[in-house]
């Protein structure tokens, strides 16, 4: 019954939060928490670093005091003295120990290092992985939400009758305009264009000729050469004619001398 009853809270409670919840708010808290891990695990990381350094530094101590205690103890034999070198000797051994000791700890701290040097790396590939398919996503979402606005738009045309009205508006417009441009064509053609073109050319004449005359008296010109006489131009047959009345008015006054 417990059962049962606990797991009829879950589902009552558990679709209320899964209607609350907003996919978008959660995938950008999912990318916060996920940027927020990076200086947590850095930081571990700088332990175990700091760890391991220490127990290099209490090494390298241990070899140094190995070293100290190694002379100490060939000299008190060299002097004859055992009994300081069997003291030496004991601290020696202890000294090993603790070098013994450090060593294998020093191995695990590095190793620990490395592992953690690793868990950082396969983190980071996983969470830019998380962090581009939520990007991914929320850019997805937002091309939804606008082709959602822009469906709902495409249905108010259709619901509100825009098209229609779209149309019906378009073509006034045009029919306006036809109508214009119908008015000025016939305004053109009221226009005696061609006695305009005229005038405007017989003006264009009359400044040249003022343009030359200025610039004969100003001396920058050449009068222009009077024309020719034209020359009268006499068929050959009215040539030959007069020679003819000239040659019959000979013989006649041939004849009349004659007489």
């Amino acid at each position: 019954m417990w059962k049962r009853f606990t797991r009829l809270i879950k589902s009552l409670f558990g679709g209320a939060i899964s209607a609350m919840e907003d996919p978008r708010l959660i995938l950008e808290q999912n990318m916060r928490e996920l940027n927020d891990q990076v200086p947590k695990m850095n930081e571990n990381i700088a332990t175990v670093k700091a760890n391991a350094m220490l127990l290099q530094k209490e090494h390298k101590k241990y070899s140094a005091e190995l070293q100290n205690l190694t002379a100490k103890i060939k000299a008190a034999i060299q002097a004859g003295r055992d009994d300081i070198a069997q003291n030496y000797a004991l601290t020696l051994q202890h000294t090993k120990e603790a070098q013994a000791r450090t060593a294998e700890q020093l191995q695990y701290a590095e190793q620990a290092y490395e592992k953690a040097l690793q868990v950082k790396k396969a983190f980071m590939r996983e969470r830019e992985k998380k962090i581009n398919e939520a990007k991914e996503a929320l850019r997805a979402h937002d091309r939804a939400k606008w082709q959602a606005k822009i469906a709902d738009t495409l249905e108010q045309f259709e619901v509100a009758g825009v098209d229609q009205t779209h149309d019906e508006m378009l073509t006034r417009i045009n029919e306006q305009t036809a109508r214009q441009e119908a008015r000025m064509e016939m305004a053109l053609d009221s226009i005696d264009t061609q006695a305009m073109q005229i005038e405007e050319d017989a003006q264009n004449i009359q400044a040249a000729e003022l343009v030359k005359q200025f610039k004969l008296e100003m001396g920058m010109a050449e009068p222009a050469a009077p024309a020719a006489e034209p020359e009268l131009q006499i068929p050959e047959s009215e040539e030959a004619a007069p020679e003819k009345t000239a040659g019959r008015t000979g013989q006649r006054t041939s004849s009349g001398d004659s007489m």
